[in-house]
């Protein structure tokens, strides 16, 4: 089989730009040919190729519009290359990946890779509608990350009848025992909450940020990412009076995170709204054996993700009292602590490993391109 992952950025930036590569690596090591396209964040466009056989196309991004890359070299160079493979995998929300697909004249198999409703911008929603329409009606089999997307979002109620449920699936981290140890020393030897993400509205910070008044002392909160709230934050901890419980650790490098989820207790996930449709980070601390505190978001896969009672526990969004109360209760009994981290890493082994994740959609893509 021949495999194309057409999506959204390069290099990854993101949930789904880290889905679409894991993806193309994991079928390439298995011996299936597997390319990406895609636009690239800066430069003129380029063909990467890699160990594994795979080749990442990138395209010249000429304007960045609400979130979507207009790249239209990639629309003719899809339309040159989409006979040459034997199923296209589409990556949603991505509006110039869909508009490439339409315009290539491709006939093959699609599957519809939905990451997630478009939900920031209703009046992009509406110019792109049709498009996402005819992609919705074209897609052979589409794919969601949690049963809650699946059974709650608006757009796919109509396809249910081909829709399947994939869960993301991650290399497991290496637990760092070394630098965790050096972040123990530097934040103390306490209970220490770790969270991670864009300093942005829907991720919920400042409820966590509230949350660390209510906490004993012996707790330290660190929050790593960074973004536009970040000054605001900063204003809040210190006029709540936790400026030594509550700690803005910046961008941290994708080879210093093994550490912190090492050194951490417990991870949090405090996000606000639907935007946070599955919640990566929560998985990455579940492969470590690191309990959960996570927000049970309407219409969202995170509460799904985070197995209330088995891998952590979930509260409602906003709700700083509850958020203190789930982190003391697991950090607070060392009983329960170790209850939720070996049920943490069991889900992460039964339901998270990236080799699941690849043989499901290998097993999808050779019944699509077999199918009479």
């Amino acid at each position: 089989m021949r495999i194309l992952q057409l999506g959204k950025f390069y290099p990854i930036r993101g949930g789904v730009e880290k889905v679409m590569y894991d993806l193309m690596i994991g079928l390439s090591e298995k011996g299936v040919e597997c390319d990406m396209m895609c636009a690239e964040t800066s430069g003129k466009g380029s063909v990467h190729k890699l160990d594994t056989g795979a080749r990442i196309h990138t395209f010249h991004t000429w304007v960045k519009v609400a979130s979507t890359t207009i790249a239209p070299s990639m629309i003719d160079a899809l339309r040159d290359e989409a006979d040459k493979y034997d199923l296209i995998h589409v990556h949603h929300p991505d509006p110039m990946a869909a508009l490439a697909l339409m315009a290539s004249g491709y006939k093959g198999p699609v599957v519809l890779h939905w990451h997630s409703d478009i939900l920031k911008n209703k009046a992009f929603l509406k110019l792109y509608s049709g498009i996402q329409q005819w992609l919705l009606r074209r897609a052979d089999t589409i794919v969601t990350t949690s049963p809650v997307l699946m059974q709650t979002s608006e757009a796919l109620n109509p396809y249910l009848d081909k829709t399947i449920c994939i869960p993301i699936g991650i290399e497991g981290l290496k637990a760092d025992p070394a630098g965790g140890m050096i972040l123990r020393d530097k934040y103390g030897y306490g209970k220490i909450i770790f969270s991670l993400g864009r300093l942005v509205p829907y991720k919920g910070f400042k409820y966590l940020v509230k949350a660390a008044k209510y906490l004993p002392d012996d707790y330290v909160v660190l929050i790593g990412g960074e973004g536009p709230l970040l000054e605001e934050l900063e204003s809040l901890r210190d006029s709540l009076g936790v400026k030594d419980k509550v700690f803005f650790c910046g961008q941290i490098p994708d080879e210093d995170l093994p550490a912190y989820y090492t050194a951490c207790d417990i991870f949090c996930l405090p996000s606000v709204m639907k935007t946070e449709a599955f919640g990566i980070v929560q998985i990455e601390a579940m492969s470590l054996g690191k309990p959960v505190v996570a927000t049970k978001i309407p219409g969202s896969g995170t509460a799904w993700v985070n197995e209330n009672g088995t891998s952590g526990i979930n509260v409602e969004p906003c709700d700083t009292w509850e958020l203190a109360k789930a982190l003391y209760t697991i950090g607070g009994n060392i009983h329960k602590y170790e209850m939720f981290s070996n049920g943490a890493k069991k889900r992460f082994d039964t339901e998270f490993k990236i080799d699941l994740m690849i043989d499901r959609f290998l097993a999808l893509y050779t019944n699509l391109v077999n199918k009479p």
